[in-house]
């Protein structure tokens, strides 16, 4: 009995000293798992994809101190467009937000004061993945913590530039990396 009592405090030591070892900022999803496929009703509705066009719901902790407000954004390295694909940018979120329920990625589900740019499909908010026929992509999923209540720019500032923005001002980030193909 000893032994188990020791092997589990043991267990539970080495998961508190990994947690604490990366600041603990994580980053979970009951839909998008670490490795795992983009499920059905995230992907895009659009040619070739039959998808619900939903945003996962995301829900995040352990954010580092003097975080003001977060930013999200899932982005393809693997489109063939030389310089990825962005599905999704969502920044001033207030810092006492720490989850985005399924379908927040539509205009007017987001948390008051947040901000969505345009995605790489033209459109505002999320647009999910669809990647050619014959191909399995990654979907970098990135919260970020940020250290200024508002960034100063809009919704019409393209992703990329945005995303550059918000790595400025990140003093953390929770990761997640997902995979679709077809």
């Amino acid at each position: 009995m000893k032994a188990l009592l020791f092997a589990l405090g043991s267990c539970v030591t080495c998961a508190v000293a990994a947690f604490a070892a990366d600041g603990g900022f994580r980053l979970i999803s009951a839909a998008w798992h670490e490795g795992g496929s983009v499920p059905q009703e995230n992907l895009f509705n659009g040619p070739g994809c039959g998808g619900a066009n939903v945003s996962p719901e995301f829900h995040w902790s352990g954010a580092p101190s003097g975080t003001r407000s977060f930013a999200i954004t899932i982005f393809d390295p693997d489109a063939p467009t030389g310089a990825g694909w962005w599905h999704w940018v969502i920044f001033n979120i207030p810092g006492t937000v720490f989850e985005l329920p399924a379908g927040a990625g539509r205009k007017g589900s987001i948390p008051p004061g947040s901000i969505q740019c345009r995605n790489d499909y033209g459109e505002w908010g999320y647009g999910g993945p669809c990647p050619p026929v014959g191909t399995t992509h990654r979907y970098f999923v990135r919260v970020y913590a940020v250290n200024v209540e508002k960034l100063s720019s809009g919704s019409e500032t393209p992703p990329e530039k945005m995303a550059k923005q918000i790595e400025e001002h990140s003093i953390g980030v929770a990761k997640l990396t997902v995979k679709f193909g077809r």
